[in-house]
């Protein structure tokens, strides 16, 4: 569930709860800036605020991530479910990402934040190659947060952002 401070922050404790008796793993999302969401960081609720509210009622441990994982993996002694946090814009981990999307309409993405797409869609249809299409996609990825947002989430202006809207990309 994509977190937002004032609008559903307050169900956070109900969803740890759920996991109590169901073997499932809750994702807390920090709200993203994309097209269209009218993102603002007073907005956000991040990893800390997230696992401050968990805190209150829980005891929480970490749970060794993965390679390349996007979320930070928790549990709560005696629940037979987990809870994960994708911490984007507080604690990005584009280092070790190795993510690539391919939308519904044939475009690769080789980040969410990516302000360009490699179509594949077309070059399919043609009858052509596409893993040197693929292999420059990947090469031009950008180091961090699709090369448009600055780390410091607080200064992002959203209205500059080159993207997709997330219903648009897949997610």
């Amino acid at each position: 569930m994509v977190m937002m401070k004032g609008l559903n922050d307050n169900e956070i404790a109900d969803f740890i709860s759920w996991t109590k008796h169901n073997p499932i793993q809750i994702r807390f999302i920090e709200f993203m800036p994309f097209s269209g969401n009218k993102w603002t960081s007073n907005k956000m609720f991040s990893l800390d605020e997230i696992l401050s509210v968990v805190k209150k009622d829980f005891k929480v441990l970490p749970v060794k991530g993965e390679p390349h994982d996007t979320a930070k993996s928790f549990m709560i002694p005696g629940h037979e479910g987990s809870f994960a946090i994708i911490s984007t814009m507080t604690n990005p981990f584009c280092d070790t990402c190795n993510r690539m999307r391919l939308t519904a309409d044939g475009k690769l993405k080789n980040c969410l934040f990516s302000d360009s797409e490699t179509d594949l869609l077309s070059a399919l249809r043609n009858n052509e190659d596409v893993l040197p299409l693929i292999q420059s996609n990947i090469w031009s990825k950008k180091k961090a947060l699709g090369g448009q947002l600055v780390s410091d989430f607080e200064k992002i202006d959203a209205t500059t952002i080159q993207n997709r809207s997330m219903i648009t990309i897949g997610g």
